[in-house]
């Protein structure tokens, strides 16, 4: 399996949107919390409030993990302004379309950024016809997949 196929395999599992687990931390104090995630330009998009913990962790170390369902991404985080000031508004027109209560509840709120995670490196749990489990390891910086099974 190569590069391509491997990150289909993550788009079809991951969609359009997702409520994912997302991990950071600062001098060794981890959080974790759930953000409302959308996928497009190969990044992990998600809306939060500047005045946040989470968003004073992100500009102190933007290294972040975030998981959902078997699919574990680890990479960095980058706070790319208020979500009202993106070019094209692709966050806003997308997260109207799959969220609309939350939306619909926090979209006035001037203090709301967008956050855009580049992923490095993502491990993907999954199945074969047989029910026989592997993962898959996918470098974005390489462009490699590695595949291990887990059952034999």
């Amino acid at each position: 399996m190569d590069f391509l196929e491997a990150k289909k395999i993550m788009d079809a599992k991951l969609g359009d949107w997702k409520i994912m687990a997302l991990a950071s931390s600062v001098d060794d104090y981890p959080m974790v919390r759930n953000v409302s995630c959308l996928f497009y330009k190969d990044r992990i998009y998600f809306k939060t409030d500047r005045n946040f913990r989470k968003t004073q962790q992100l500009y102190a170390n933007p290294r972040v993990a975030m998981c959902w369902n078997g699919v574990q991404v680890e990479g960095i985080a980058r706070v790319a302004g208020l979500v009202v000031d993106e070019p094209g508004r692709t966050f806003e027109t997308l997260y109207k379309k799959y969220l609309w209560q939350s939306y619909n509840a926090y979209s006035h709120v001037d203090t709301e950024i967008l956050v855009e995670v580049e992923p490095k490196f993502v491990e993907i749990w999954d199945e074969d016809e047989n029910r026989k489990a592997f993962q898959l390891f996918l470098d974005f910086d390489l462009h490699t997949v590695t595949r291990k099974q887990y059952d034999e």
